[in-house]
């Protein structure tokens, strides 16, 4: 008896993917700064002033949804991460830690921004001196920038982006919600909800970045020429040498001493949040994301959602 084998099915034929393949992020942004610096060129060059005033008009543009975006999002990014103390352990105690250790990273940060500064001097080729700034319009002590602070009304500082006095309204706002306990929770509520809806409205500007781009570095070369720009090249570089000294020196050195944590088991798990943050150039419009890999690396969610908004607007 012979045994009959039946045959199987053929499958479909594959059909070419129509798909386009997406560009990663970082590849726009530097097709932006090629395109922006070869449009300033022509315009510059070839005297195209209707091209010069375009890629000003777009660079505004971006610049100003940036800053219509940046006052109530720093506002209730603070108000959300200190209530959310409220679901965490000795709240007092780890907020205290939080804001020394944000301290102590930024007098780090600018002793080496300022240790660059003398060492390379970035500002000895634009023929620039002391004395052809304009001196600051108002001058005060320290109890002058303190009093500064507090605002004369509510809405100044918005209108003004006087970041400072921001987290100041927040800050109290924050606390007295804390206070208020159970009867706070349909403004918490509100804020989240808010907070949520302002960073998905950031993140739609921030995926305007490649246009934007060409439109800053479009304007800046058909206004300023290649030589104006030349001149600076030291302070650029100036400040990612700074950077990449913090973030590939001071970092590591402080998780592995400090923190007793393999530098890196960090980078690999913090490395999309840095990324973002580099080509975006948002440390708020990279807050989501900045959360979500915090958690990854063992951060309890609630102490994520008091520092993480906390340190990326202040």
């Amino acid at each position: 008896m012979s045994a009959s084998v039946s045959e199987a099915p053929e499958a479909p034929e594959a059909k070419p993917s129509s798909r386009i393949p997406k560009v990663p992020f970082w590849v726009q942004i530097i097709a932006g700064l090629v395109l922006g610096a070869l449009l300033g060129w022509i315009a510059r060059s070839q005297d195209v002033s209707w091209l010069k005033e375009t890629l000003g008009q777009v660079g505004d543009i971006f610049v100003q949804l940036l800053k219509l975006a940046v006052a109530p999002l720093v506002f209730f990014a603070i108000l959300v991460s200190i209530t959310n103390l409220r679901k965490v352990n000795n709240a007092a105690r780890l907020a205290s830690r939080t804001l020394l250790w944000f301290m102590i990273t930024s007098l780090i940060a600018v002793a080496i921004g300022l240790a660059i500064g003398l060492i390379t001097n970035p500002g000895s080729g634009t023929g620039l001196t002391p004395q052809d700034g304009k001196l600051p319009k108002r001058e005060g002590s320290w109890i002058d920038f303190l009093t500064g602070i507090v605002p004369t009304d509510v809405i100044t500082p918005f209108t003004e982006l006087n970041v400072l006095q921001i987290v100041f309204m927040a800050a109290v706002a924050g606390i007295a919600a804390l206070k208020l306990g159970d009867r706070a929770k349909p403004i918490l509520a509100l804020s989240e909800s808010v907070l949520e809806l302002l960073q998905k409205a950031l993140w739609w500007v921030i995926r305007l970045a490649p246009i934007g781009t060409v439109g800053l570095i479009g304007f800046a070369i058909a206004d300023y020429g290649w030589d104006l720009i030349g001149k600076y090249a030291t302070f650029t570089a100036d400040v990612y040498v700074g950077c990449a000294i913090v973030l590939f020196g001071v970092y590591p050195l402080l998780l592995a001493t400090v923190a007793k944590i393999s530098p890196l088991h960090f980078f690999k798990g913090a490395w999309p949040a840095i990324q973002l943050a580099f080509v975006s150039r948002s440390s708020v419009g990279t807050m989501p994301l900045t959360q979500k890999v915090t958690e990854r690396l063992g951060v309890p969610k609630e102490y994520a959602s008091f520092a993480v908004p906390f340190g990326a607007t202040t």
